[in-house]
């Protein structure tokens, strides 16, 4: 796992020893802390709101919205890098061969040689249909780039959407986690009331654990489940952009703008601190032209040399 993908984790990690290093600094029993019970209240009943307020299929999203902030963003500067790559040499390979020549690839992208390439584009399978379906209408002609466009941008909100239902899900768990939290600890309260006339320091150790489950609920919401929450708003955000410079450059080819320079409207589209400089873009295009056009050399070459009369 790389650094930068360790944030959260490390985030996590802060709030904790801030928390528990605080109340040790003066002089707290951490011993108090440890409430199994108040635990299971709270984190039972927000896993139950979760069940009965959501789908499977919100449930399964969460999960995974969660193990995809653990792995941090995946749209860095050389995933777009990469991603542009690709259109530029679908675009030329279109332009040079004609559609029939990417037809196949844009069929069956999971066998397709020419995505296999770019290995991160072609594990995205969301996106590969994303861009395999707009190609599609390309091949099939005698659709506009405006209803294309329109088309896009249609399926860019219902997969937003889609999104956005787990965040929301997880955000109102997160905003019952303080209520819950009460809950705890008006049944610490009451298992107070029962034990009147006991030793105070039984009815202080039950007060301090009615406390806790306050803190508990509290603690949970603003600092490890809202946190969570906002970290998947904005990779979903992030996803959405990506999506964003995909459409742009799709278009502009649609539109009859040269593959190089269709792919560059893209490379313009993408937020600034993950955009690949021109240089970097038109590089790695010049090195895979570059690389193509001598193997094409190569067999031309060795062509010859077979066909060639002996001395």
């Amino acid at each position: 796992m790389k650094l930068l993908d360790m944030f959260v984790i490390v985030g996590l990690l802060v709030v904790l020893a801030a928390v528990i290093g605080g109340f040790l600094m003066e002089q707290g029993p951490i011993r108090v802390l440890i409430q199994p019970a108040e635990l299971l209240i709270i984190g039972g009943a927000a896993l139950g709101t979760l069940l009965v307020a959501n789908p499977l299929p919100t449930l399964k999203s969460i999960l995974a919205g969660v193990m995809g902030v653990m792995r941090g963003s995946k749209f860095n500067r050389q995933r777009y890098l990469e991603s542009l790559k690709m259109l530029f040499d679908l675009f030329t390979k279109a332009r040079k061969e004609g559609m029939v020549a990417v037809e196949k690839d844009i069929e069956g992208p999971k066998e397709s040689q020419f995505f296999a390439q770019f290995p991160g584009f072609q594990k995205d399978h969301e996106t590969v249909d994303y861009v395999c379906d707009t190609m599609r209408m390309v091949i099939m002609g005698g659709v506009e780039a405006f209803d294309v466009d329109q088309m896009i941008e249609s399926d860019l909100e219902v997969h937003h959407h889609e999104r956005q239902l787990p965040i929301g899900a997880l955000s109102t768990m997160a905003d019952s986690l303080p209520g819950l939290g009460i809950v705890a600890a008006v049944l610490g309260v009451v298992l107070t009331m029962s034990a009147l006339g006991g030793p105070p320091e039984e009815i202080g150790k039950k007060v301090a654990a009615a406390l806790v489950g306050t803190f508990l609920g509290i603690l949970l919401c603003y600092g490890f489940v809202g946190p969570v929450a906002a970290h998947m708003a904005k990779l979903s955000d992030e996803e959405r952009e990506y999506w964003q410079v995909l459409r742009v450059a799709m278009i502009a080819f649609m539109k009859g703008v040269a593959p190089l320079l269709a792919a560059e409207m893209g490379r313009r589209a993408i937020p600034s601190h993950v955009r690949p400089s021109f240089l970097e873009f038109e590089n790695a295009c010049k090195n895979r032209q570059a690389a193509e056009g001598a193997t094409d050399a190569a067999g031309v070459d060795t062509s010859a040399a077979e066909t060639a009369p002996a001395a």
